[in-house]
């Protein structure tokens, strides 16, 4: 049996717990090999990112000519991509293979601060989101995507049909972890809206969560499984690595990538 193969395009975190070091956890935890291609190297831990430097886009693309070149993976995903050339790039990978493609949308900080220049945050817009397979924003990302404010689960509704219906993505799943209440995130197809609820777990130890849970989706999607079956296993893989985070470090900790034991 060939061995399903994902790939990760986003930014380093030299602690591991979030980026590429997080996504190969995650592929790898699932039984899927990881590549990846690095777009950024950031100096982080789990205090704060203290310095941040972008790899050329001339040099990111010869990092995917080595990898497709050789072996095509079975799904990809992007998570930081801080510059417009970047995007570019990405895209032309894309288009030419067209595998399934999860985009997390890097773009917003834990405090809400905006990640991406104007003209950044507009190509990703008009070049990745409508060649995505699933998009997977938090609700900062979402708000700033859709130009709304999201306070109630009709704003998400809403938000949602803006991805897909009118911006271009095959799919959408809204993470409402920053909403009160139970944690619920929300999947729209372009046909229904679907919703998985667990009980809001009360911790600080959520350091690589949107990272962890966009390469759960891509390890899913390498493997063939639907769209619907990604969400669920994604859903509760990070529950159970929030449930049992290692306490690692002084600040906001990782999450556990090896607690999950569903199939």
């Amino acid at each position: 049996m060939t061995l399903p193969i994902g790939l990760t395009v986003a930014g380093t975190d030299p602690t591991g717990g979030a980026g590429i070091f997080a996504d190969l956890k995650a592929m790898h935890s699932r039984g899927v090999y990881g590549m990846a291609a690095v777009t950024s190297l950031t100096a982080q831990n789990t205090l704060g990112v203290q310095d941040v430097y972008n790899v050329p886009a001339d040099f990111i693309d010869k990092e995917l000519n080595s990898i497709f070149s050789d072996e095509v993976p079975h799904a990809m995903k992007t998570g930081m991509v801080a510059e417009a050339d970047m995007m570019t790039v990405i895209a032309e990978y894309i288009r030419k293979y067209n595998i399934p493609y999860v985009m997390d949308p890097v773009m917003i900080a834990t405090s809400g601060d905006r990640l991406m220049t104007d003209i950044s945050m507009a190509t990703l817009i008009d070049t990745l989101l409508p060649l995505s397979h699933i998009v997977t924003p938090n609700l900062h990302e979402a708000e700033a995507i859709a130009n709304m404010t999201i306070r109630t689960e009709e704003d998400i509704h809403r938000a949602l049909k803006i991805f897909v219906d009118e911006m271009g993505a095959a799919s959408v799943i809204i993470k409402g972890g920053h909403l009160s209440g139970d944690a619920t995130d929300y999947l729209y197809d372009g046909k229904k809206i679907s919703t998985l609820t667990r009980a809001r777990i009360d911790t600080d130890q959520t350091h690589g969560t949107g990272c962890t849970f966009s390469a759960v989706l891509t390890a899913e999607l390498a493997k063939g499984r639907t769209v619907e079956e990604a969400f669920r296993t994604g859903k509760a893989y990070i529950t159970s690595a929030i449930q049992n985070s290692p306490g690692i470090g002084k600040g906001s900790g990782p999450v556990n990538h090896f607690s999950y034991q569903g199939d």
